[in-house]
């Protein structure tokens, strides 16, 4: 029996869901279900939503008294504080706010005074966070959770179609996987990683009977001047990009894991492979060269066109 697949947009991204149901009524009911899920979340940890939760947080800063949190969001608040501190300070939510100086529709880089006006804004630990009670004390910071409430999602679409009964399918949040179960057969999921410099196709081919798996690359936003090419994904500390990688794969228990860690290695740059063979979780790194390495570097491929695979895609 193959899975009955749902295409749509959410988040700013294509999605998919893949699930094994036996019978359209019972896809449906999952279908809705998960799609229901995902737009709760978008609508309240959007940034661009101007009745968010996010939005209610940004429009607090510099406020003494600082905004309560629901549990949920004081989760995700301590997991962000975890990921920070054991990322050096690269994982901040609190860097957004370098995207007022970052246009990578305009094909213009930000001076550096443009930067620096910015970065007192910057800092997790300028924060005071004592849950659920929430103080950004300068006025103009922001918190972005668009770092990983996409993998977070996929991994609540995945644990809520469980909870209601289905054992076999895939959830794929614009690339950011999340496995409910494998296929009836027992079979993993075969999901194609997406060549950063030859889009068009494939550099490996990878299976997934569990977990979740993430992406984060250079190549989906970003911006060349003077030749060079700069990735949307910003150090917090300098307010630039980290050349050396092109992108990063990760697999984990959790999509939030993988693309925390993914996020994080691409930040490290020229360092972020040794980091990733520290951790221990099964990547797949690409430097800017196109060259492959990591644990997972044996099942990669040269881009071919014959072989497409946009995003990642599963089958």
């Amino acid at each position: 029996m193959p899975a009955r697949q749902l295409s749509f947009k959410a988040m700013g991204s294509p999605c998919e869901l893949h699930l094994h149901a036996e019978s359209q009524a019972r896809f449906e009911a999952f279908a809705e279900a998960a799609l229901a899920e995902v737009a709760r979340l978008e609508r309240k940890y959007s940034r661009y939503l101007e009745g968010s939760l996010t939005s209610q947080i940004n429009a607090s800063a510099g406020d003494p008294n600082g905004i309560e949190l629901d549990d949920e969001t004081a989760s995700l608040l301590d997991y962000a504080a975890l990921a920070w501190e054991q990322s050096g300070g690269l994982f901040d939510i609190s860097s957004g706010v370098l995207r007022r100086a970052w246009n990578f529709r305009s094909g213009r880089l930000p001076s550096p005074e443009e930067i620096e006006a910015l970065r007192p804004l910057v800092g997790w630990d300028k924060l005071r966070w004592q849950r659920p009670q929430l103080v950004l004390p300068l006025a103009g910071m922001q918190l972005d959770f668009g770092g990983y409430v996409k993998e977070y999602a996929a991994d609540r679409v995945a644990a809520q179609c469980r909870e209601l009964g289905l054992r076999h399918g895939l959830v794929d949040l614009g690339g950011d996987l999340a496995v409910v179960g494998p296929h009836p057969d027992g079979s993993p999921w075969r999901v194609g990683i997406r060549h950063p410099r030859a889009p068009e196709g494939a550099i490996a081919s990878l299976a997934l009977a569990a977990g979740g798996i993430a992406t984060s690359g250079d190549y989906e936003r970003c911006l060349v001047a003077n030749g060079q090419l700069y990735s949307h994904i910003l150090n917090p500390k300098t307010g630039w990009p980290v050349p050396g990688l092109a992108s990063v794969t990760v697999a984990a228990s959790h999509c939030l894991i993988a693309g925390t860690a993914s996020t994080i290695a691409m930040l490290k740059g020229k360092r972020g492979p040794a980091w990733l063979d520290r951790l221990g979780l099964p990547s797949l790194r690409v430097d800017t060269d196109g060259n492959a390495s990591g644990p997972l570097a044996s099942r990669s491929r040269k881009p071919s066109t014959s072989w497409t695979a946009p995003t990642r895609r599963p089958c």
